[in-house]
């Protein structure tokens, strides 16, 4: 069973990502007391509030708060019943609206990965790789997708192994699933870096990105928010000082108990030199309190790569209060490395001053963690 006011802090960011109203946000959070089942509970709330959605309509919209029911991952029969909910409103949302997204399934020694693609991979185009970090699915992100089309970028977006439907463990193998996704898309590589593969990859997602490029040319830029470097993966005490559902997760994807997560993680890590040999400009996010990343990780990016972009916030993990300046920025990142019309990225450039004041307002009027009254 999770702390409920360690999912309410970190739902925050992901509901506020796939769009979710604030007053709606803050009323299911409010009516949470337990992560149990039947009335009051994490699920029994958010599955409320998504089959009132779906009732009405919105099949987009129940989907995302399915998708938070079943938040951070499936521990039994409740979240994945509202998982699978979360899976068939999109199925309908896609059909319904001709969203022009694919399924695309591939089948691995260790599991199945599942994805959604748009748009037509060729050597000239760009091509986006898009993945949410431990706790998202690949839903969250789909929509992304479709507006990506409109800059004439390709791509597919999927889940981390032991996320969503991805059965995979996340372990030292797991790069070699995103190779794998990219030859079963028939992606291959343009003869410059622009009509590569730029992966839009958060998180920990990130991390795996970072470390299939050096054995996957298609790979020319990572894009990511919050991604662990080095420190996260060697140091035992900032380890053993991390949120609790982080580590639940990452020992439940990596089918592992708790305790055994530090020892199985430490070969991950990215030393200097790797670091500096990395042939790929990197846009990152950093959240200078973040409670998950370790600022030292920060440190080694700065002093090692050479073709860094950094946005600094000064926030938590994910910086939640800070999604209106974040979500332009990592789109502008992404247009800038497949070298989209320059008028694009003028006119979002131009966006990203008033967002950072939207977002200075709303940091000051954010939802806190534990709604009064729980």
């Amino acid at each position: 069973m999770n702390d409920v006011d360690e999912l309410k802090q970190f739902a925050v960011i992901h509901a506020r990502a796939q769009q979710i109203a604030e007053p709606a946000l803050a009323g299911v959070l409010a009516r949470i007391e337990h992560d149990d089942e039947g009335p009051g509970s994490w699920v029994g709330e958010w599955s409320r509030a998504a089959a009132a959605a779906d009732s009405g309509g919105d099949l987009l919209g129940a989907s995302r708060l399915y998708t938070m029911a079943r938040f951070p991952y499936v521990d039994g029969g409740a979240r994945q019943e509202a998982l699978e909910r979360a899976q068939s409103c999109f199925e309908r949302w896609v059909a319904q609206e001709g969203a022009g997204l694919r399924p695309l399934d591939v089948s691995l020694p260790g599991g199945r990965v599942r994805a959604w693609t748009s748009g037509r991979p060729g050597a000239g185009d760009p091509y986006a790789l898009l993945m949410g970090g431990i706790v998202s699915t690949k839903e969250q992100w789909a929509p992304t997708l479709l507006r990506l089309r409109r800059f004439g970028i390709s791509g597919l977006v999927t889940e981390m192994p032991g996320a969503g439907a991805n059965t995979l463990r996340y372990d030292s193998d797991s790069p070699l699933m995103l190779s794998a996704l990219l030859d079963e898309a028939g992606v291959v590589a343009g003869p410059g870096r622009a009509a590569g593969v730029h992966a839009m990859a958060m998180s920990f997602s990130g991390h795996l990105a970072l470390s299939a490029a050096p054995q996957d040319a298609r790979i020319r830029s990572l894009i990511t928010v919050g991604a662990p470097i080095h420190d996260f993966f060697t140091d035992a005490a900032w380890q053993r000082a991390l949120p609790r559902v982080t580590v639940e997760t990452l020992a439940h994807q990596a089918g592992v108990k708790p305790d055994e997560l530090g020892e199985r993680l430490r070969g991950r890590a990215f030393a200097p030199k790797r670091l500096a040999e990395l042939d790929l400009p990197i846009a990152y996010v950093a959240s200078r309190r973040d409670e998950i990343i370790p600022a030292s990780d920060i440190r080694l990016l700065k002093q090692h790569v050479r073709r860094l972009s950094l946005l600094e916030h000064d926030d938590v993990h994910a910086s939640p209060a800070h999604t209106a300046t974040t979500g332009p920025w990592l789109v502008l990142s992404l247009l800038r490395a497949a070298r989209t019309r320059a008028l694009q990225r003028t006119v979002l450039r131009g966006a990203i001053p008033p967002l950072r004041a939207l977002d200075a307002l709303r940091s000051r009027t954010r939802i806190p963690s534990t709604p009064k009254g729980n």
